[in-house]
């Protein structure tokens, strides 16, 4: 094992904000944060520059967790305007060593370091330390991620799941998805299952019932659902949420055996916690047929630490650099 000393940059780019935190090399601790707009500054290297400056550190390594694939040198993000080489950015921020990794296998990683007490278990039995672990989670878009552990290293299985079919399993869950192909063509999992999706979701189930309201958010869906009285397109809108979030979570189980663990991680969900809790997530999570008894066991857990993403890619980074997780 190798004793690790000194500071290193994490970033965790959304489709919104970049959030660039110190990471502490010897124990994986985490400053504070500093939040900059995707919008507001033209590249993620100027962001790095102006983190270094505002907060007068020294570091020659970084790992950068960021919601799009990672296929090669260049990287251009999915719902964000930046793009960039890794080479280039990594010899303008004056790094001896820079990691690139998709947000959601540094989401994946965080389960190795996560603290007990930031996550919320859903049903289930007790995680198998052996076995594969899946990561997703809805926020801009919907994050796929895996990790197994492969003697002393943890080893990231990153991938695009959130953008599979979408697989309904009843008739109203059947007409939602014929009336999204209608209007958008092609329905992806994220379609539905992302802050966007939740009003694609609204607009399906409005439209049907012919009191479609426009220019409704995410946050108005969630409010109105959760109003009293609640609004019944709000509401229905949510509970498919909460259940298609369950039918897509135990798909990811049975593809990989994950008896170490479903976590669902995002910014979504823990809006509504107590709601999704109490919703038919577990149930449609389970409802896989002949193979129903093997998901019981499967436990399920929602991550509420704000920091995942970035321990996640301190993890991997510390990993990278010989220290034992």
């Amino acid at each position: 094992m190798t004793q690790l000393q000194g500071q290193a940059l994490v970033g965790d780019i959304g489709g919104t904000n970049a959030r660039l935190a110190l990471c502490d090399l010897a124990d994986g601790s985490i400053s504070t944060p500093i939040i900059y707009s995707a919008l507001e500054n033209e590249s993620l290297e100027s962001c790095i520059l102006k983190f270094r400056q505002e907060t007068n550190s020294d570091f020659s390594a970084a790992c950068i967790a960021i919601a799009c694939p990672i296929t090669g040198d260049y990287v251009k993000m999915t719902n964000n305007p930046w793009e960039f080489s890794q080479k280039q950015l990594k010899e303008n921020c004056g790094l001896e060593k820079l990691i690139v990794i998709n947000d959601f296998t540094a989401m994946s990683m965080s389960v190795t370091c996560l603290d007990r007490n930031k996550l919320i278990k859903i049903g289930g039995g007790e995680p198998d330390p052996r076995a594969p672990i899946a990561v997703y989670g809805a926020g801009t878009g919907l994050g796929v991620g895996h990790v197994i552990k492969v003697g002393d290293k943890w080893l990231q299985l990153p991938g695009e799941g959130g953008h599979v079919d979408l697989a309904p399993a009843n008739m109203s869950e059947d007409m939602i998805l014929i009336a999204m192909r209608a209007r958008i063509g092609h329905v992806s999992a994220e379609r539905v299952l992302s802050g966007p999706g939740l009003v694609n979701l609204y607009e399906a189930i409005a439209m049907r019932n012919e009191r479609l309201q426009e220019g409704l958010t995410p946050a108005d869906v969630t409010s109105r659902a959760l109003s009293n009285p609640a609004d019944p397109d709000c509401l229905e809108a949510l509970q498919t949420f909460c259940r298609l979030m369950g039918r897509f979570g135990g798909n990811l189980a049975l593809t990989l055996g994950t008896f170490g663990g479903v976590y669902i991680a995002g910014g979504v969900v823990p809006r509504f916690i107590d709601f999704f809790v109490n919703s038919k997530f577990r149930e449609a999570f389970e409802d896989k047929g002949r193979f129903k008894d093997y998901l019981k066991r499967i436990p399920v857990y929602v991550i509420t630490d704000g920091k995942a993403g970035l321990k996640g890619a301190a993890a991997t980074l510390r990993q990278e650099l010989g220290a034992i997780l």
